[in-house]
């Protein structure tokens, strides 16, 4: 991408050698950028990590918007001069120069990215109803909160945590649930960002699990933060509570780290009470065909729907559930969160943050 905007520019303001120096210096930074934010901020230089990581993560999010946007038009191009010459005709006059083939998707991805700066602190709150049998009659409802891919670290601070923790309060929450990637690969100087979570506290409890950003902090670290914030981990295990079976599995990321915990979810849910509603909590929403029929609802979040459009169109080849509600074979259901916080570019483009509410009604 950087050496394709590196000749868009180079050919649309013609700039010579020393300006082209300047820009190349300039992309190969930020190319850097993220192994220079890391190492900045393990030596503690944490003013400097996150001046990088604004500068370095949204130059990403600005990058991508133009180039998906350069591309649109080099394919108008195309498709404009093989029309011309399929019919014989000189359509040159419906082309654009090179000039504004750089400028026009220069400006939408700048007003987009700003426009998604914005979209990225809009937390919307989604609500979803689910009836079954299996749901106490005594107890009636069971209010079930979920916030996914908050990444706390060096651009997801505490503003953005109170954000969110006021749309939680909101909700009243008998559960609260986290499905991953709480916590983001910098979080070295994280502190007293535990303690904002922990004031939370459901009546029946607040768990989580690991998503791959967890790994990629390290493993322990983020544990402990986790359980600092008030959560108790499932790692491959269940517990009963409300009436309803609460299991969690550890993100595939973990096998690559040595560290995964359990036998997956098939292993996991084959002992459980199918007379109990089964909450599966996951953090990809990939589903384990063998486990169908095992789990009433599965809650997932890490795709981010793609967080900046298009990419939601690349993920959506991956994730044939990538965002929203979907019903699976042999009575399971599955529910994929956009995510609560943003990973790299503080933007979301057409992929607004969510805090789920799920009720679980008699």
């Amino acid at each position: 991408m950087h050496f394709y905007a590196f000749m868009k520019a180079k050919t649309a303001l013609a700039f010579g050698v020393q300006a082209s120096i300047y820009v190349a210096v300039f992309m190969v930074i930020m190319i850097l950028a993220p192994f220079i934010i890391r190492v900045s901020e393990r030596a503690g230089f944490e003013f400097f990590a996150r001046l990088m990581s604004y500068i370095g993560y949204t130059w990403l999010g600005v990058l991508f918007l133009f180039t998906s946007a350069s591309l649109a038009i080099d394919i108008y191009r195309v498709v404009l001069n093989a029309g011309g010459s399929m019919v014989k005709r000189d359509l040159s006059y419906l082309t654009i120069s090179r000039q504004y083939a750089f400028l026009i998707p220069l400006a939408i991805a700048l007003m987009t990215a700003a426009y998604g700066y914005f979209e990225a602190k809009d937390i919307r709150t989604e609500k979803i109803t689910i009836r079954s049998p299996k749901i106490p009659a005594g107890i009636g409802r069971v209010r079930i909160v979920q916030i996914s891919d908050v990444h706390i670290g060096l651009i997801v601070g505490e503003d953005r945590i109170r954000r969110m923790l006021e749309e939680v309060r909101k909700a009243s929450p008998d559960i609260l649930v986290s499905t991953g990637d709480l916590v983001d690969g910098q979080m070295d100087a994280l502190s007293g960002l535990a303690d904002l979570l922990k004031e939370i506290n459901p009546r029946y409890g607040k768990f989580a699990i690991t998503g791959n950003h967890e790994f990629y902090a390290g493993l322990d670290h983020a544990l402990n933060f986790t359980e600092r914030a008030g959560f108790k981990m499932l790692r491959g295990e269940k517990i009963d509570v409300a009436g309803i079976t609460i299991a969690g599995v550890d993100d595939r990321q973990g096998k690559a780290f040595g560290l995964f915990r359990g036998d997956g979810e098939q292993g996991l849910l084959s002992g459980a009470d199918q007379r109990k509603f089964v909450l599966l909590l996951k953090h990809r929403p990939l589903v384990d065909r063998g486990a169908l029929g095992l789990f009433d609802l599965q809650l997932s979040g890490h795709v981010h729907k793609g967080q900046i459009f298009p990419f939601s169109i690349i993920t959506g080849l991956y994730y044939p559930t990538q965002a929203g509600f979907a019903n699976l074979p042999q009575g399971s259901e599955l529910y994929v969160s956009r995510g609560t916080g943003t990973w790299g570019p503080p933007i979301r483009f057409l992929s607004p943050p969510e805090v789920t509410v799920i009720d679980l009604v008699h």
